[in-house]
């Protein structure tokens, strides 16, 4: 049997990050250039450094922008020898830091194996798994939990933004289907409700981005399981088994992960849901407001920050036209009025939406222009853009007073809506859940 490799003498995998570590110091050391900020986190930012058995893998911090702060980490657990949990009998798993995730209370767990081992969590995208997800859609309310609100109440605002394209759009293609003043009173005040839903779930998204997890959260238990069925564990790193022969720790425990219930996020206090659930070293309190030197230093730099913000502006500008469309109002407006506090608030609010979604997506990918279609995150940003288009589209036409433009207005706002509410859906599957799990066979450019 072949012996394991000794420290002097590394490969495979430890060879791989030995060179990439080597290539960024020569790269420092010869040009006298710092590395990107995308490669670093600021002073007391960097995810689990309260956690003694985790261990950060310096050259996996990384962000799709290099002027704008990390959206992803890996880092290792160790056992008591400072070790990476890895074994010939075990395959290597890795905790997986996203800025998106750390925001919505969720802990991934990627496992380095093509299929999933015994003791081991079943990957996220398993069939079963994700019928239990969508079960859990209807059977769980953790309106404790602020990203679960913001995706419900995205998602009934959405609903209603349906339902007004149905006002505004069906009379238009089915005229007998139209009632009495269907559009001035449907419309109007389905469009001030569903305006006002957005605002208030814009208001949340941004709170939630200013209450990230400064610390992280692991949020996972593993245990080493010992042939005799006894288990030495902790409650979110591990703590290996002394074996005096190498030998036999490499076939003799077995691994058993589960996930940490409830956990460090704020999201798990079902008291409060302005708390956090429990206090780790220099974890932060809620705040309403963050100082002007943390929007100066990180919250300007931080790209789930910025799409929430771009999100809450456009979303409050959008709100103007929401408001000018109630009855007594819309049909009081002169022309030129019109055009002014009705149709151009949407424009500025819809392109609004798509900056937004764009940063949402930018988030969750590798680099700028490569998609991720595996990250549920990445999906609900396109599909807000798609929405943003819909809802910009809709005052395009709009100017125009024309019967084409209108039915092509109205037709805008069907699509936009429907966009916005398959996009509000796939986030409220994700504010569910807490603990997803990848399984890639191999090294990955992560």
């Amino acid at each position: 049997m072949a012996s394991p490799p000794t420290p002097s003498t590394p490969t495979g995998l430890s060879g791989r990050r030995l060179s990439r570590f080597s290539e960024d110091f020569n790269t420092v050391t010869t040009f006298g250039a710092s590395p990107p900020r995308c490669r670093n986190f600021g002073h007391g930012r960097e995810p689990l450094a309260h956690l003694l058995n985790a261990h950060i893998i310096h050259h996996k911090i990384d962000g799709p922008i290099k002027q704008l702060n990390p959206t992803r980490a890996h880092f290792h657990i160790l056992d008591e020898n400072d070790k990476a949990f890895y074994t010939q009998s075990t395959p290597e798993f890795t905790g997986k830091w996203r800025s998106r995730d750390n925001r919505k209370g969720r802990h991934l767990l990627k496992v380095h194996a093509a299929t999933p081992k015994p003791g081991l969590p079943k990957k996220t995208n398993h069939p079963a798994e994700i019928l239990r997800g969508v079960v859990r859609m209807f059977t769980a309310f953790p309106v404790w939990d602020i990203s679960y609100l913001v995706a419900v109440i995205f998602t009934l605002g959405s609903i209603v933004w349906v339902i007004n394209a149905f006002f505004v759009f069906l009379p238009l293609i089915r005229p007998s289907s139209e009632f009495h003043n269907e559009i001035l009173y449907g419309g109007g005040i389905s469009a001030f409700v569903g305006a006002t839903l957005f605002e208030v779930g814009s208001v949340l998204l941004l709170l939630e981005a200013v209450n990230e997890n400064r610390t992280g959260c692991f949020g996972w238990a593993v245990e080493r399981l010992l042939h005799q069925g006894t288990s030495n564990a902790t409650a979110h790193v591990v703590q290996a088994e002394k074996h005096a022969d190498s030998e036999k720790a490499i076939a003799g425990p077995s691994v058993h992960v589960r996930p940490v219930v409830p956990c460090d996020h704020h999201h798990s206090n079902r008291r409060n849901l302005v708390a956090p659930a429990s206090d780790p070293a220099n974890a932060r309190k809620w705040r309403w407001l963050p100082s002007w030197k943390e929007l100066r230093t990180h919250y300007f730099r931080e790209l789930g920050f910025l799409a929430s913000l771009i999100q809450f502006v456009a979303a409050t500008i959008f709100w103007i036209a929401g408001f000018t469309s109630l009855p007594g109002i819309y049909d009081h407006m002169s022309s030129g009025l019109t055009d002014g506090v009705y149709w151009t608030p949407q424009i500025i609010g819809g392109f609004g939406f798509i900056l937004s979604g764009a940063f949402f997506m930018i988030e969750t990918q590798m680099t700028w222009w490569k998609p991720a279609p595996s990250v549920l995150g990445w999906h609900i940003g396109f599909w807000n853009l798609i929405g943003g288009v819909g809802f910009t589209l809709c005052p395009a036409f709009g100017y125009d007073r024309s019967s084409w433009a209108q039915y092509q207005a109205s037709c805008s706002t069907f699509w936009g809506s429907w966009a916005f509410l398959i996009g509000s859906v796939i986030q409220w599957y994700e504010s569910l859940d807490k603990h997803p799990v990848e399984y890639k066979d191999g090294e990955e450019g992560e």
